[in-house]
């Protein structure tokens, strides 16, 4: 399970990194893979090397570390302006001409994160590795920004299913997954402008659903490794002298960034204890009730909820740094294009912390980038006991 959170993401590619390294695995270790926004560039690379045994992670390291921000953090007039673009040449699913390809405002130039799409990602092999049963499941979540919901395109191979949820603000859509749908669930909003998917438009799937861990146990998943990008590190105390407070208030900036850390990086705590809440169900109701009495009540929730509770187990890993602050003093140490200047020198203004929310997002940089996946490839490996114990290695 990989959220959402924009330059954080290279945190979850040291991660993974670890996890290979302690693991030293035969074969890929992951065949459910589900992610938003950023999460869902990185599962869907995952996803398409999963026929190499470490999932070519070290691939996933180069493609952060080739981050530059005068590329990755430029403005697009046209975009600020609302006008209409169209796409460049992509491996899409749509090439009808319902509409234009892009709707909305946005700040940021896309081109970049489309040519990392494109390339990064190997589509054929990802579509081999789903057939061949390598990946059970990709899955990945966009809002649809008509109705508010959120949609979860997945790519399920010939063996596998998606029980449906009877949420009505989840809707499932099985079939390929292709560029449109990973760009579409990394469309944050104010940042990226909505892409549409066939004939409907979406944007990042993290407004509504970060780390999505139910579609992963609906696709059949037994145990979940569960990736955040928030910090348990305590929060930093604010000196920030009551006038400076005041003008970051009135600060489209620091508007932006409390938006997307309120949007975008949901508490994933709330999930993990509902997660342990029913194993701990299951394990009382299999102790006190006969097979009979626990198939009737599995067939009563099968009906309610499409499907059945089951115990599942997790390994989550949490950044031990807060990754804003990370973020803000990398920012002092940057020079680059005009406007990437600007817009740092802008949130270093707002005070002590205030310019971490959005900066730990935008912060396309590949020296922030190496520092993420060193401090998830250093966290990871710390907890080898606990890697090799949940995958049942010696």
């Amino acid at each position: 399970m990989l959220s959402g959170g924009g330059a954080r993401g290279a945190y979850e590619a040291g991660v993974v990194a670890g996890i290979m390294e302690v693991l030293k695995p035969k074969r890929a270790p992951f065949d459910v893979l589900c992610g938003t926004s950023v999460g869902a560039l990185n599962a869907a690379y995952l996803a398409s090397h999963a026929h190499v045994p470490d999932m070519n992670a070290p691939g996933l390291i180069s493609q952060w570390q080739a981050l530059d921000l005068n590329r990755h953090l430029k403005l697009d007039m046209w975009g600020v302006l609302g006008r209409k673009r169209k796409l460049p040449k992509l491996p899409l699913t749509a090439a009808d001409d319902h509409g234009p390809s892009f709707i909305g405002r946005s700040i940021l130039n896309t081109g970049a994160i489309d040519e990392l799409v494109e390339h990064a990602v190997l589509w054929d092999q990802l579509r081999e590795n789903v057939r061949s049963g390598l990946v059970r499941a990709l899955i990945v979540a966009a809002l649809h920004i008509t109705t508010g919901k959120t949609t979860l395109f997945a790519e399920m191979s010939g063996g596998a299913t998606y029980k449906s949820t009877r949420d009505p603000n989840r809707t499932p859509r099985v079939g390929p997954i292709c560029a449109e749908h990973v760009l579409a669930s990394a469309a944050i909003p104010l940042l990226f402008p909505a892409r549409r998917v066939g004939t409907e438009y979406y944007c990042d799937g993290g407004v509504r659903y970060n780390t999505p861990i139910a579609p992963a146990i609906r696709a059949g998943a037994e145990r979940l490794v569960v990736i955040s990008l928030l910090s348990d590190a305590p929060d930093e105390l604010d000196d920030t002298p009551l006038e400076r407070r005041l003008a970051a208030y009135e600060s489209p900036i620091f508007l932006i960034g409390k938006v997307l850390n309120a949007l975008l990086l949901d508490p994933l705590n709330y999930d993990l204890q509902i997660l342990d809440r029913f194993n701990r169900l299951i394990t009382t109701l299999e102790h006190a009730l006969t097979p009979e009495e626990m198939m009737r009540v599995n067939t009563m929730l099968e009906d309610n909820r499409g499907v059945a509770y089951r115990k599942v187990d997790t390994l989550v890993f949490r950044p031990s740094k807060d990754i804003g602050r990370m973020a803000r003093t990398r920012s002092k140490a940057i020079k680059s294009s005009m406007f990437s200047s600007w817009l740092l020198a802008r949130t270093a203004t707002l005070g002590t912390f205030w310019e971490s929310d959005l900066l730990s997002f935008i912060l396309f940089d590949k020296d922030f980038a190496h520092e993420l996946i060193q401090l998830g490839r250093d966290d990871t490996v710390a907890r080898a006991a606990d890697i090799r114990r949940f995958f049942g290695v010696g």
